[in-house]
C-alpha cells in the first residue's frame, strides 16, 4: 500500500478565436490558468493565389502558429518565474 499523497488536479483553459478576411486567417490562442497567468499567441495563414482555398487548412495553420507562440510565451513566463525564485538567469531552451 502506497503512502503517496493524492494527485492535485488543475484545469487551465485555452480559448482559440479564428477569423478570416480576404485570404488571411487569423487565430488568437489565449491561456487562462485561473491563477493570474493569462497569455496569448497569435498566428496567421495566407492563401496562395495559385492554391485551392480550403478554409479548414487555413484554420489549422493559423491555430498551430498561435499555439506555438503561446507555448513560447509560457516557456518565457516559466523562465522569468524561475529567474526570480532562483535569483539567477535561467534558460529553458526550445
Amino acid at each position: 500500500m502506497s503512502t503517496a499523497e493524492p494527485l492535485t488536479s488543475k484545469t487551465w483553459q485555452v480559448r482559440i478565436d479564428i477569423g478570416e478576411h480576404t485570404g488571411t486567417t487569423h487565430a488568437v490562442a489565449r491561456l487562462d490558468t485561473g491563477c493570474g497567468t493569462d497569455l496569448r499567441g497569435v498566428g496567421e495563414a495566407h492563401v496562395n493565389p495559385h492554391d485551392l482555398d480550403v478554409p479548414e487548412i487555413g484554420d489549422e495553420l493559423a491555430t498551430a502558429r498561435a499555439l506555438s507562440y503561446l507555448a513560447d510565451a509560457l516557456l518565457d513566463t516559466a523562465a522569468g518565474d524561475l529567474t526570480r525564485v532562483l535569483h539567477a538567469a535561467v534558460n529553458l531552451g526550445r
